[in-house]
């Protein structure tokens, strides 16, 4: 088996045994490709790595995301932009396809929101809480609603919020 060459047996070992034990953190969102909502994606998920936690992270897309990721999860992030008042069509339809697939297999799922709003976000913020309660999951922190453009404050709040989650999970606390 081919390793770097500064690379001990030792350090190796350590490695697989922290892969093995990682925790894992589910990321879907919805928007558009380059849009704020991926600019906050991109702050939560460097926010994550950051974190030194042993976590895996897989986000993706709302729309590419099923009840097998959910399934495979311990914890869930939800970021999405506020459309109209409401979540966006791609993590509504991603929580249409998966609630019945899941129903009783994620309770108590640790969950957080993020979202770009236009407005003010509690639409969006209220529906996903809404829906949230009937999969049963528990929310973890409060809602970090960014209104109009996104700015270093903005980032910030959602590295924080990363961190969180993945502190919050490695450490047992969720």
């Amino acid at each position: 088996m081919w390793r770097p060459p500064d690379c001990s047996p030792e350090l190796l070992a350590y490695s697989r045994r922290m892969a093995a034990s990682a925790k894992r953190i589910l990321l879907i969102y919805g928007g558009h490709a380059g849009g704020r909502t991926l600019q906050l994606v991109q702050a939560v998920t460097m926010g994550i790595l950051q974190s030194g936690e042993p976590v895996e992270l897989r986000a993706q897309p709302a729309l590419d995301a099923g009840a097998d990721d959910l399934l495979w999860a311990e914890a869930l992030l939800i970021g999405t932009p506020e459309h109209f008042g409401y979540m966006s069509g791609a993590v509504k339809d991603f929580m249409d396809r998966t609630f019945y697939p899941v129903e009783g297999k994620v309770d108590g799922l640790p969950y957080a929101i993020f979202v770009s709003a236009g407005n003010d976000g509690t639409g969006a913020v209220t529906s996903i809480e809404r829906i949230a309660l009937g999969y049963k999951w528990k929310k973890v922190a409060e809602p970090v609603v960014v209104r109009g453009e996104v700015d270093a404050a903005a980032m910030q709040r959602c590295a924080e919020l990363g961190q969180a989650m993945a502190a919050g999970l490695a450490l047992g606390i969720f």
